[in-house]
């Protein structure tokens, strides 16, 4: 009888899980600048915080970090950061404001490349992004590994070092360098460019000419709020690498050499099988143990 209890409590285990979805993403972050990166994580609302919420990240270092299924979030890069006296850690971009390494819940302080993820959501897909609507501190890219990379997903992200030819107005400088170039909707504060007030519909929001600069250089991120239809991508049961400061050489195109439009060429979803396979292991176990019972 404790042989068949073992059996029953195996099978029901794996159904569990595999009714539940219970999985992980892994989520490789890689520095590829030429100056050290501390990551910055903070999970949605309502979704609990991963194992670490910031981390310093060298120049040529990488870092896995497992991800649970349908969590949601965002992720971003802090630099020229330092840690003074009293022990008080601050950057100057990307900072989130919890003077320590870890961001302990705090979100990046504009401006900051922002790569957005939503995990199993609508119709099992993943949903991911990258934001220049908070503005720019350094390239970044997203691009999808594993299970997922076999339907329509996408590798999207910014290529370009913006900071150079950053809008003097808009451009955030750091002993005479350019560092970040904010958005025109934390530069002036104006609900045309922030989507706000009258302006807070997709008719009335239209993108400006700084937006322009944004999309003209990065043509697959978000350059302002209702950039969706060139700017969301899906993908089906992926892990996944943020790269900093990528190579150029590294392309982000489609393999026809044009930028799809995001949600219209990657909505496609592939049926994976990865959570069956314990489950199949686990009933050739049962039957196994059932035949030598009997």
């Amino acid at each position: 009888m404790a042989y068949i209890q073992i059996l029953l409590f195996l099978v029901s285990s794996s159904l569990f899980q595999l009714f539940l979805g219970v999985n992980s993403a892994t989520f490789t972050i890689v520095n590829e600048c030429s100056y050290t990166v501390w990551p910055g994580i903070l999970s949605g609302a309502g979704t609990a915080p991963l194992s670490t919420t910031g981390f310093a990240l060298q120049p040529g270092g990488s870092y896995a970090l497992e991800v649970p299924t349908s969590w949601s979030g965002r992720l971003w890069g802090r630099t020229l950061c330092a840690e003074d006296s009293n022990g008080k850690f601050t950057c100057v971009t990307g900072d989130c404001g919890s003077s320590g390494v870890e961001c302990g819940g705090g979100g990046a302080q504009p401006p900051a490349t922002l790569a957005e993820f939503t995990l199993n959501g609508a119709g099992g897909l993943d949903f991911y992004d990258v934001s220049l609507v908070d503005g720019y501190n350094l390239a970044m890219t997203v691009a999808p590994q594993g299970e997922g990379t076999g339907g329509n997903c996408t590798t999207t992200g910014c290529l370009t070092d913006l900071n150079p030819a950053c809008p003097s107005e808009l451009r955030v400088l750091a002993s005479a360098e350019g560092v970040a170039c904010r958005s025109a909707c934390e530069a002036f504060g104006d609900p045309q460019y922030c989507c706000s007030g009258a302006y807070s519909t997709p008719d009335t929001c239209k993108p400006s000419s700084y937006s322009e600069f944004f999309k003209n250089a990065c043509p697959k991120a978000y350059s302002y709020a209702y950039d969706d239809g060139t700017s969301t991508f899906t993908c089906a049961s992926a892990n996944y690498v943020v790269t900093f400061c990528p190579s150029p050489s590294t392309s982000v195109k489609s393999s026809d050499g044009l930028y799809p439009k995001a949600v219209e060429v990657s909505a496609g979803y592939r049926e994976t099988t990865p959570r069956f396979n314990g489950l199949g292991v686990t009933l050739l176990a049962a039957i196994w143990v059932l035949r030598q019972l009997f």
